[in-house]
């Protein structure tokens, strides 16, 4: 069972970006402000490490975007599904989406026993 998942409006704004920035990546690491929100990156341009924990991989029609969390953060969250989304408006962030006038989020929702 993955972990994440996306909607067809987040895939749509991936198609979109990786056609100006080439490979994705998302990264969310739970700190203020825009830090809770999934951030995507170029991919490679956030180094990730043994602080942080790969969720799964997204898939996009012909490529992926590999989702990563920081291991603090994923100690809240692992009991949950999360599915990106996108919504209307600017995050504070970096976020390659900022510009498009829309921002990702995540929703979430628990898992069921024999999913954990």
């Amino acid at each position: 069972m993955p972990r994440v998942a996306l909607t067809p409006e987040a895939a749509d704004v991936l198609r979109r970006l990786r056609a100006d920035h080439g490979e994705l990546m998302f990264h969310q690491s739970g700190g203020c402000c825009d830090g809770s929100a999934p951030m995507c990156y170029p991919a490679g341009e956030f180094r990730t490490g043994s602080a942080d924990v790969h969720l799964g991989d997204l898939a996009v029609g012909e490529f992926t975007v590999p989702v990563w969390m920081s291991a603090a953060q994923f100690e809240h969250w692992s009991h949950t599904h999360l599915t990106i989304d996108v919504v209307p408006g600017r995050g504070s962030g970096f976020s390659l989406e900022a510009p498009l006038g829309v921002r990702f989020l995540v929703r979430s929702r628990l898992l069921d026993e024999e999913e954990l």
